[in-house]
């Protein structure tokens, strides 16, 4: 097993890169641009998959799903939302291929089977779905349609990087119908409260939760609603987006309702989604140069058990130990592997459950049953102990929680201290040179400026969060007047 990483102070590109592949996350395929998740890295997409499932059934939500395909004259229904995925998107122009006449071992594309109308190979699914929405909705009594799908989506990017972005991704997009504005903006930020709530709670992760721009907002909504986390680079990494998408897709649609009072209204809509993107802010946020750290949430193995050990006399002795220890961790809800293979040695499992993050490691030797004991390492703070086997449980119990609660915390000084008030743009500029992150200054408020300050900085503004200083001030680029900080960086 390679085990050195590129350290993230050498390069941090290439260190996020390495870990992805050595710590068995994901790699490139032999289609351009896509990746193959491999188990280790699928299982930790499951277990976030499964925890937002729950959250989003437990406010009302159902599971569905709609083609990859969407018709071209549907995607461009809705003109905004058509123009602002356009350049990225897959189309399907013919249905067959067929032997090339000049050379029977290749295939060509048969020009007689073009399809009478392209498909779009969805890059978000807005359009399939209003379509759809028309043929559901006849009254108010048929509202809200509050429906979620897990599917995976294309968007020809250029420049890939695995699980930050690629041409196919994994993702869920919620897709609801309301009766009402008030109705439509509540969901739109109740989603986005669930996400910081499972950034926060289940990834460790501390968020900032804002609006975007107008140039930043979700192409075809009125209002995108975000969470930005932070990354150890000094990058903002934008974790999840929730959008009020008003009546636009309603009239492109032509979704109608009899309201209460007998009118006929355009429904109002909102969508929402994340992506496998968060595997990449997991990665970054807490891992380190000897490779992942995993929050006990979302770790795929909380507890790896590792023998040490002379013949298989030792090995049975300590097998005895490490099942009944298994047993009852897996009792109490904790997941745990026994690693009692012959084909490595314990320092090279070391090496590989650090590699991979496992929370918590338990080492049993010949002197460990002596003692009645076992060391027991923690991958956060790379510390150990002994503790007594008739300990070992509670003990874990805690570490899940402590271990979970730690990384938060860390996560969120780095933060805090990574978050600078800036009212000059020469200032500006030597902060997110010298020291990164975020950047707390004023703005006039106009599209322009920002795309000054992008073309100028490369740093865009990630969110007019909800709890910034409400103050008058100067922009911080035309010091023209200005009521609230905005939190600019640069962005993954």
């Amino acid at each position: 097993m390679a085990k050195n990483l590129t350290t993230r102070e050498e390069d941090y590109s290439r260190w996020y890169n390495e870990l992805v592949v050595k710590a068995n996350l994901a790699e490139n395929s032999a289609v351009r641009g896509c990746m193959v998740i491999k188990p280790y890295g699928y299982a930790i997409w499951e277990k976030m998959q499964a925890q937002l499932d729950k959250m989003f059934k437990e406010t009302g939500h159902e599971n569905a799903y709609f083609p990859l395909f969407v018709p071209k004259s549907l995607f461009e229904a809705e003109e905004k939302n058509a123009e602002g995925f356009a350049k990225e998107c897959a189309v399907v122009t013919h249905y067959r291929l067929k032997t090339d006449p000049d050379d029977s071992s290749k295939l060509i594309v048969d020009p007689e089977a073009k399809l009478e109308e392209e498909l779009i190979v969805r890059p978000t699914s807005e359009a399939i779905i209003w379509n759809t929405y028309k043929g559901w909705v006849q009254s108010y009594r048929d509202l809200p349609i509050l429906i979620n799908q897990w599917a995976n989506v294309v968007r020809w990017e250029m420049r890939t990087r695995l699980f930050l972005r690629t041409a196919e991704f994994l993702w869920q997009e919620g897709h609801t119908a309301h009766a009402t504005k008030d109705e439509a903006l509540a969901e739109a930020e109740q989603m986005n409260n669930i996400y910081a709530e499972f950034a926060e709670n289940f990834m460790a992760i501390p968020v900032i939760k804002g609006l975007k721009t107008e140039s930043e907002r979700f192409a075809g909504a009125e209002e995108t609603y975000c969470i930005e986390a932070l990354m150890q680079d000094g990058k903002a990494l934008q974790a999840g987006t929730s959008h009020f998408l008003g009546q636009n897709f309603a009239k492109a649609f032509d979704v109608k309702f009899a309201s209460k009072e007998g009118n006929l209204e355009h429904v109002w809509a909102t969508s929402w989604g994340v992506s496998t993107r968060l595997m990449g802010a997991l990665i970054m946020t807490h891992s380190d140069d000897k490779g992942l750290v995993l929050p006990p949430n979302l770790a795929p193995i909380q507890v790896v058990i590792v023998p040490i050990y002379k013949g298989e006399e030792q090995l049975n002795q300590i097998s005895e130990v490490a099942n009944r220890l298994v047993d009852e961790l897996r009792g109490q809800g904790i997941s745990v592997k026994y690693d009692n293979r012959d084909t490595q040695k314990p320092g090279w499992k070391f090496a590989q459950y650090e590699l991979q993050g496992v929370p918590v490691r338990i080492a049993i030797g010949p002197k460990d049953l002596e003692k009645g004991s076992v060391e027991l390492a923690r991958r956060d703070t790379l510390s150990k102990e002994f503790v007594s086997q008739g300990d070992v449980v509670e003990k874990v119990k805690g570490l899940m929680i402590e271990i979970q609660e730690n990384l938060h915390t860390r996560a969120l000084n780095f933060r805090d201290t990574h978050i600078t008030e800036v009212d000059d743009f020469e200032e500006f500029k030597k902060v997110l040179k010298e020291k990164g992150g975020f950047i707390s200054a004023h703005w006039d408020g106009t599209a322009e400026t920002e795309t000054k300050i992008k073309e100028q900085t490369k740093a865009t503004i990630r969110c007019i969060p909800f709890d910034g200083k409400k103050e008058e001030g100067a922009c911080v680029y035309t010091g023209k007047p200005s009521s609230q900080r905005v939190l600019f960086a640069k962005a993954y």
